[in-house]
């Protein structure tokens, strides 16, 4: 085999990793419901298994670079396959809540240190006439997971048995394992970088990073500011976050050099990574919550509008791919046209209604799917030509960290979102309620326009008639709410819009900016 093969076979083995590593969160996060119930762990508590995998992510993809630098690639990926394959294949056999937790915490480890290796081994091996292929095998964990991982959980918890949600962690680490030992070249490690680690940064790291994520995901279970841990995760994450920059601003060898955002593409790239995975991760996982909620579907109902979504992206990301290698394709204008669909997806999605199925959202769903390559390949290409190859082990972790946090910040948003438009909607829909009732008991006419009643006139009070009236206010609460977060998104995507217009600069494929015609 080629130098050029090999290089080749050990980037497929670091894509199944990432790939294997990234399904442990999204997968998992689906089919919770069912895992909590066979493990015995209630909603409260299952909180803490979302929870901490994210924060453990976070932390994982500040340390990565480093030790990536410091153990060799080839010995770091197979430790981090070893932790990945572990943790998830012992989830499964034990009850154990602080074991389970424990285990979820070294999967999160796993999967932040899996992501940011990927995009380091594809610029590195790759030539520049083929650098944003690579590009595109790491956007595929941004815009094609979290469609794939409602078809797979169901697939799991429906038709084969829930422990596949973590054992098929098992032979996509071999193949990836297999893949690794072939193609990552054997390096000597450099533990005399333990001389010069930044003790100091990794602490404020830790717990900055680690009591942020926390308070964005249980701030709304415990009731926000109204707990004294809320109180006390708030205060930590103003006090070690600062200081980590500062650290980090002066420390001569960094975990995230922070110097770099001076780039002005660069500083584009992260902000509009951060809101993509913020708007797109959301906007995935609003159809799946209303089919599941108002319209009642299973996981496995639901995978036909997912598994579609995720398969456009093996194809047009190496479209998109070829197409930017143009030198006449502006990528601002095509980043611009995919945020155009994204933002007709979320209008058009905010007119839900109680009677939407599967079938209205294939539409609004395929715009979105189209839009995503469109908008995360070409940030990714702007970020990355402002770089010098020096600069890789520094950049990477300062692009996956605010990844990774816009995972806790799309669960904040969508918690403050359901909290107060939803409390909203569902005070008038009893009030109007109300009204209309008392008006047809003094044979006055009703408030025209209402919505449909939600408990039929002379309808018993029965304890069922109440069930079904409260179901019913729940759901006409739901769809209200939905459509208010669409409308949040598309605000969001609006933001996006001029900020393509503003900052950016115009970039070239790096075949051209490289010196490869």
């Amino acid at each position: 085999m080629t130098d050029r093969g090999r290089a080749l076979t050990g980037l497929a083995g670091v894509i199944i990793l990432a790939m294997t590593s990234e399904l442990n969160d999204q997968v998992s996060s689906v089919a919770a419901p069912d895992i909590f119930g066979a493990l015995g762990i209630s909603h409260d508590q299952g909180t803490w298994f979302i929870s901490f995998f994210h924060s453990a992510q976070i932390i994982g993809m500040g340390l990565s670079q480093w030790l990536a630098l410091t153990f060799t690639l080839r010995r770091f990926a197979f430790f981090i396959a070893i932790m990945s394959v572990g943790a998830a294949s012992l989830i499964p056999l034990t009850a154990n809540l602080h074991i389970i937790l424990a285990l979820r915490i070294i999967e999160g480890l796993a999967a932040g240190f899996a992501i940011p290796m990927l995009i380091t081994v594809a610029l590195r091996v790759l030539s520049p006439h083929i650098r944003l292929y690579g590009l595109a095998a790491y956007a595929l964990t941004a815009t094609c997971f979290p469609n794939l991982s409602t078809a797979l959980a169901g697939l799991w918890t429906d038709f084969v048995d829930w422990r596949f949600v973590f054992w098929q962690a098992i032979p996509l680490g071999a193949i990836a394992t297999a893949l690794l030992w072939v193609g990552m070249p054997v390096e000597k490690p450099r533990y005399e970088r333990f001389q010069s680690f930044d003790w100091r940064g990794t602490g404020l790291l830790i717990a900055g990073m680690g009591a942020f994520s926390t308070m964005l995901e249980q701030g709304d279970r415990l009731d926000w500011f109204n707990h004294p841990g809320i109180w006390f995760l708030c205060i930590v994450s103003l006090i070690c976050i600062p200081l980590f920059v500062i650290n980090e601003w002066f420390h001569p060898v960094p975990l995230m050099r922070f110097q770099l955002l001076r780039a002005r593409n660069f500083l584009y790239g992260n902000i509009m990574l951060f809101a993509f995975i913020l708007t797109n991760a959301s906007s995935s996982a609003i159809p799946s919550s209303f089919l599941t909620s108002v319209a009642g579907y299973r996981p496995e109902q639901i995978y036909p509008l997912t598994l579609l979504i995720a398969m456009m992206q093996f194809a047009l990301l190496p479209i998109l791919a070829m197409v930017l290698n143009f030198r006449h394709v502006d990528s601002r204008v095509v980043t611009i046209c995919g945020l155009v669909l994204m933002l007709g997806a979320c209008v058009g999605s905010s007119f839900v209604t109680s009677s939407w199925n599967r079938d209205n959202f294939y539409l609004w769903q395929f715009m979105q799917g189209l839009a995503a390559p469109m908008i995360v390949l070409p940030l990714l290409m702007m970020s990355t030509n402002s770089l010098k190859p020096s600069d890789g082990p520094f950049a990477s972790p300062l692009v996956n960290a605010p990844r990774a946090i816009a995972e806790s910040m799309g669960i904040w948003l969508a918690q403050l979102t359901y909290r107060w438009r939803g409390h909203l909607h569902s005070d008038r829909l009893t009030d109007q309620l109300g009204v209309e009732r008392f008006r047809l008991f003094q044979g006055q006419n009703p408030v025209p326009q209402r919505p449909p009643p939600l408990l039929p006139d002379g309808a018993p009070r029965t304890p069922d008639a109440l069930i079904t009236f409260k179901a019913q206010l729940a759901k006409q609460t739901a769809v209200l709410t939905i459509s208010d977060f669409y409308m949040v998104m598309g605000g969001i995507v609006v933001a996006m819009i001029m900020w393509v217009l503003i900052v950016p600069q115009r970039t070239y494929p790096p075949r051209i900016i490289f010196g490869e015609k």
